[in-house]
């Protein structure tokens, strides 16, 4: 009988769930929308690759709060990342800004596709004096 209810119990743990709720309210359901949009969009600076909506990391309930206080208070999205990134760096943002500390970000990708086509370029045309 222990070890059924020792199973029984032990299947259950897998179900739950903890999980932070937001029971911030906002004063209209527009700023309720444009803060969950807002938060989506910034990074959590704990976690890997989870944006502060996913992220149950407690950092991530802090600061989705903050957003969601800075949006009732009518600060604009510009404004709430700007404060974002001025704290935690470029990080917090999936789209940074080009600028002299994302120049690579930004610029390997089509400097390799352009090495890529040269190299395929001169590969084709000393083939064809070959042949």
């Amino acid at each position: 009988m222990k070890t059924h209810l020792f199973a029984l119990g032990l299947g259950l743990t897998l179900f739950a769930q903890a999980e932070m709720v937001d029971t911030f309210q906002f004063h209209s359901d527009a700023d309720r929308v444009r803060g969950v949009a807002l938060a989506k969009s910034l990074r959590c600076p704990q976690c890997q690759n989870q944006n502060l909506v996913e992220s149950n990391a407690s950092q991530a309930y802090k600061l989705r709060l903050e957003v969601y206080e800075m949006v009732n208070q009518g600060k604009s999205d510009a404004e709430i990342i700007r404060l974002m990134t001025e704290r935690f760096g470029d990080f917090v943002n999936y789209k940074p800004p080009l600028n002299k500390h994302t120049w690579a970000l930004w610029g390997l990708p089509f400097g390799l596709l352009a090495a890529i086509l040269a190299a395929i370029a001169w590969r084709v045309k000393r083939r064809s004096k070959c042949h």
